[in-house]
């Protein structure tokens, strides 16, 4: 009997680990729950905020890795940098590495973010979701076009990042708190992957790379000041940390006017980069003439499929990139590309669409994406997109964000 009861009882804690196999937070008898909307987040919880000097209602920030399918919660502590909370394995994201460029391509979105209030949706019929406010500023004057992108429960995505049930119900009142204790923007950091050396060096030929080394900067900021950085947009450009001078203002369109950086900042960069370097430096030593290949949501899905058994068909995780992809020589995967775009054609062709260019190298991929007259996308009503900034009687007097960041 002992030995029946072992067994039951591991069955079920590796049908519980499903989506979330390196959680134990987001373990909740959802039949238990009265309230989703107000549900408070477990005592667990609440004692690690308290243990790591954070206020219930502390403003969050929320980091997302495809690659690694990973969601992490970052909250501020009494000193007013940040620190990681939570963690969150991704149940579901759909397509491949890169940003999301046009309605219909199955992408979920890569840049950064900013969520209001607006963006919590109590009523949606995947549980609970959290609108990524995508298109932002920058996808906007980029032409870039798509709604209705979520974070969302479920476990099913065309284009969300879609978590389990229990634990969009945590990363939902993280939010809910914070926003009641007077936040009124929540930064969503959308990646790739965790942009180190070593995983810029392995994805150096994808097409996206010079898109990922703009966001790179923003994660730069973030890990050197622990704060998330003041983000804007000029010549269709991310700039972020950067002071409009002179009485210029910024653009998304438009020249980005004259800037400038604190001197404090510029050298945290400076030492963080020079690390960097070295490290890049024996990435590539170390994967010369190799290069990571990125695998299709369809291989991702083939490594998970054994978690789909004996559950309803909406349930579809889909894996990590880690799992499912590999390191091979760059010959084999240009080969690999070439023959993925040939693909792309016919498929193209059979359905009567208009063919899709060849893949483009990387140093004019992001160019080419860009179109010359930017099409002007439907707004998505969840979505909250920041006013241009404006000059305004008090601007002076604001207190600039590296003075918050150097007092400590």
């Amino acid at each position: 009997m002992r030995i029946r009861h072992f067994a039951y009882v591991s069955l079920m804690a590796l049908a519980l680990a499903g989506c979330n196999d390196t959680l134990e937070t987001a373990q909740v008898d959802l039949s238990k729950v009265k309230n989703k909307v107000e549900q408070p987040l477990p005592s667990h919880v609440l004692a690690q905020m308290s243990a790591k000097g954070m206020d219930r209602n502390s403003p969050i920030m929320i980091r997302i890795f495809k690659e690694e399918g990973a969601l992490e919660i970052w909250k501020a502590k009494t000193d007013s940098r940040f620190d990681k909370i939570a963690d969150y394995k991704i149940c579901a994201w759909s397509g491949r590495l890169g940003p999301k460029v046009k309605t219909g391509d199955r992408q979920a979105p890569e840049g950064f973010y900013d969520l209001t209030r607006a963006n919590l949706n109590p009523n949606s019929k995947y549980y609970l979701a959290i609108n990524t406010g995508f298109p932002n500023r920058y996808d906007a004057v980029n032409g870039r076009t798509g709604s209705d992108l979520m974070i969302h429960g479920a476990c099913s995505s065309s284009g969300c990042y879609s978590m389990t049930d229990q634990q969009v119900l945590e990363i939902y009142a993280f939010a809910r708190d914070a926003f009641k204790g007077g936040q009124t923007s929540v930064q969503l950091q959308a990646f790739p992957f965790r942009m180190t050396a070593e995983n810029m060096v392995k994805h150096r030929l994808d097409p996206n790379y010079d898109f990922w080394k703009m966001l790179k900067v923003g994660y730069d900021n973030f890990e050197v000041t622990k704060r998330p950085p003041e983000v804007n947009v000029c010549e269709k450009k991310y700039v972020f940390n950067q002071q409009a001078t002179d009485g210029g203002a910024f653009n998304a369109g438009g020249k980005c006017p004259v800037m400038s950086t604190p001197a404090a900042l510029t050298a945290a960069l400076a030492s963080y980069g020079k690390t960097y370097d070295a490290d890049y430096a024996k990435a590539m030593s170390k994967y010369d003439g190799m290069a990571w290949y990125d695998p299709s949501e369809a291989e991702r899905k083939a490594v998970v499929a054994k978690l789909r058994k004996g559950r309803e068909l909406a349930f579809a995780p889909t894996g990590t990139s880690l799992e499912a992809g590999r390191m091979v020589k760059v010959a084999e995967l240009e080969d690999m590309m070439a023959k993925r775009t040939a693909q792309s054609l016919t498929a193209n062709s059979a359905a009567g669409a208009t063919p899709a260019a060849p893949a483009q190298p990387q140093a004019t991929a992001v160019a080419a994406a860009t179109p010359a007259v930017v099409p002007v996308p439907t707004q998505n009503p969840l979505a909250y997109t920041a006013p241009e900034p404006q000059e305004t009687a008090d601007a002076a007097t604001k207190k600039p964000f590296w003075k918050f960041w150097a007092r400590n």
